[in-house]
């Protein structure tokens, strides 16, 4: 079982059913990290001033329908992750069947998210 860490906004999340984001229409995929010092790359990279509060989703990749394609991050890496990393992209919705956690971003004083904190395991994947 292999898990991946999807960040996304809480209104999506909350608004049920299967999560997608504007990226599988204008991408073909869902961006994914594999581990949560990227992901933190990542959220302080591209989302250190999110128009709406984030949440990290845990994926369980065995759970999703679509496939999920390691692939090199393009043009390049953020800042803190190493060039040669690969990144899960989703060719498809994540079922809410397949998140098996849900985690919060943990900010420091100085607005830097530094850690995740988990909020709810709704599912047995841990």
């Amino acid at each position: 079982m292999v898990h991946v860490l999807h960040l996304t906004e809480l209104s999506r999340w909350r608004a049920g059913g299967d999560v997608e984001a504007a990226s599988l229409r204008t991408e073909g995929f869902l961006h994914g990290s594999p581990d949560e010092a990227t992901l933190l790359a990542v959220a302080n990279a591209f989302y250190s001033d999110p128009a709406e509060p984030l949440i990290v989703l845990v994926v369980d990749t065995e759970k999703v329908d679509a496939e999920v394609r390691w692939e090199a991050a393009a043009p390049t890496p953020p800042p803190g992750v190493s060039g040669d990393m690969l990144f899960p992209h989703v060719y498809g919705p994540i079922p809410r069947p397949a998140v098996c956690a849900l985690r919060r971003l943990v900010r420091d004083p100085w607005g830097r998210y530094t850690a995740l904190e988990t909020v709810m395991e709704p599912g047995p994947c841990l």
